[in-house]
């Protein structure tokens, strides 16, 4: 994992639901296969109400959005790991909110899937859609390019190794704990 992300942000308010980040009728697809997974991409945010604009354009797989910034209770309501997996297939790299819902934290932490940040400050009232940010994970700052302000975010804690591992089963294989793809 690098120590910075930079990109696009795309903002969300208050109580974000896992509904909104990918729709039930949506979830036919294998996260196990990656040719059915890859659809998940396409979907990701398609919850939304249509005033927050779209994440992922009509016909893409991807989104040009790589970090989300959002307000609390991000990631609220149903447990289901393809949430965090719908963001980091369409290309999110971090979600910077001011608080998670607990599932949704640690079905991104443990699947690796993006880094979930914590910042007491309202960022999703400052930053807009489309302002380009960096984050540095090191400092645990995040700098709002277009004004070049840099905000504190609360630094990762106890899961920043399986963070940086990318998820737990791997976190798991580099200390030892289960056996590496090569011994199994």
């Amino acid at each position: 994992m690098a120590n910075q992300i930079e990109g696009l942000a795309f903002v969300l308010g208050d109580n974000v639901d896992t509904d909104q980040i990918i729709p039930a009728q949506y979830l036919v697809y294998s996260l196990d296969d990656p040719e059915e997974s890859k659809n998940y991409g396409r979907y990701a945010l398609s919850g939304l109400p249509p005033e927050w604009g779209r994440f992922v354009e009509e016909g893409q797989d991807k989104s040009k959005y790589a970090v989300i910034v959002a307000g609390r209770n991000f990631g609220c309501g149903s447990s289901r790991e393809h949430a965090p997996a719908a963001l980091q297939i369409a290309g999110v790299k971090a979600v910077v909110a001011q608080s998670y819902a607990r599932i949704f934290y640690r079905n991104a932490v443990d699947g690796g899937f993006l880094v979930p940040l914590e910042t007491d400050e309202p960022l999703h009232e400052i930053v807009k859609t489309g302002d380009k940010v960096v984050i540095d994970l090191d400092d645990a700052t995040l700098t709002h390019v277009p004004t070049q302000k840099v905000y504190s975010l609360k630094p990762i804690g106890d899961v920043e190794a399986i963070v940086r591992s990318g998820g737990i089963f791997e976190y798991a294989r580099k200390m030892g704990m289960i056996p590496s793809a090569e011994e199994a």
